[in-house]
């Protein structure tokens, strides 16, 4: 492997983001991960009743059974490609502290997740153990790193959170968490976003000097593609409580590397970042608030479901989603370019 490494990291050394060599390195060997382990999960999934009935309720698009462990392929693709590489990139100190915090919490929305697949938590008990991921994630830190929004720049002002910043921080996470995961509603949708957000949170850290955010975020984006080998439409696997765990790293991620710029527009940055999960929201809670429904109940009114009902496939519809969230992320990238 270190072998492997040298060789990759002499490949254009002069050339796009210096540095950037390990973090590509990662996304391809979570890549690899995840198209083998992810047949794996397909049969464990089967086997222990964690899959999507069509019939359930009327949200379902699909139209047979189909497992949804999808998640415990991506997790194990991000875990396992972050902790080959680490240690060649950064042998003086691999495993960060904050990295650490990051992993152990998402043990804790992984299993989450699985569970919720097979047995269909509340909504309750996963808001509950959401913002119990997002506060203990930020008390592993040391001076590389730290899972905590401190603060804003306003206008050349900072404004200091003080004992606000654990709260606002873990709100934070919990909606970026939770919106990923309500737009998993049809094949491809949620995984290629991630994708594509993890591939720009990558390039941002790099610009903004967190090499290793920059290396997880690529290893997240891996996995993402590779998945989607699988989760595309038709898909054969879903992402199920996969999809807020991605969500909790992307999120967890974007406060330690895209939202550390000190400039001003770094208020924008998650807007732009997470746009097309975070607008669906709203779109979604504006909705159900008119028509009296709770705004926790599950339905049809969704951007996706939208799209769908205006005519386009479930193909054309992520490709619409996707082409928005290309141009939400290069807009931010022009941003952070240009400023920094």
């Amino acid at each position: 492997m270190s072998l492997l490494f040298d060789l990759w990291a002499d490949f254009g050394y002069s050339g796009f983001f210096p540095g950037f060599r390990a973090a590509l390195l990662t996304g391809l060997i979570s890549m690899v991960v995840v198209l083998i382990t992810t047949p794996f999960a397909m049969k464990l999934a089967h086997k222990y009743g964690a899959v999507d009935d069509p019939t359930r309720d009327e949200r379902r698009v699909h139209t047979k059974i189909t497992p949804r462990w999808g998640g415990l392929s991506v997790w194990l693709g991000v875990v396992v490609a972050v902790g080959v590489i680490l240690p060649f990139a950064y042998p003086e100190v691999p495993y960060a502290n904050y990295v650490v915090g990051i992993f152990l919490a998402s043990i804790l929305v992984l299993i989450l997740g699985l569970v919720d697949d097979v047995v269909q938590l509340s909504a309750k008990w996963q808001m509950l153990v959401m913002l119990v991921a997002g506060v203990g994630v930020q008390f592993l830190y040391s001076d590389v790193g730290r899972v905590q929004i401190q603060g804003v720049n306003l206008a050349g002002n900072w404004i200091d959170f003080g004992i606000w910043a654990v709260p606002l921080t873990a709100v934070y996470i919990f909606v970026v968490t939770k919106t990923m995961d309500t737009i998993d509603g049809i094949d491809g949708l949620s995984s290629g976003i991630a994708a594509i957000s993890a591939g720009t949170i990558a390039v941002i850290a790099s610009i903004e000097g967190q090499p290793r955010v920059a290396l997880i975020a690529m290893a997240i984006a891996g996995a993402c593609l590779g998945f989607l080998r699988y989760n595309y439409n038709p898909a054969k696997i879903f992402l199920g409580g996969g999809a807020p765990l991605i969500g909790f790293l992307l999120a967890s991620l974007s406060v330690v590397g895209a939202m550390k710029t000190a400039t001003t527009f770094a208020v924008l940055v998650p807007l732009f970042l997470f746009g097309i999960p975070l607008f669906d929201a709203g779109f979604v809670v504006i909705r159900r608030v008119l028509s009296g429904s709770p705004i926790t109940s599950p339905d049809k009114r969704h951007v996706h479901h939208t799209l769908l009902k205006y005519g386009f496939t479930q193909k054309q519809t992520v490709w619409i989603l996707y082409l928005v969230a290309i141009a939400l992320s290069g807009a931010i990238l022009f941003m952070v370019r240009q400023n920094g």
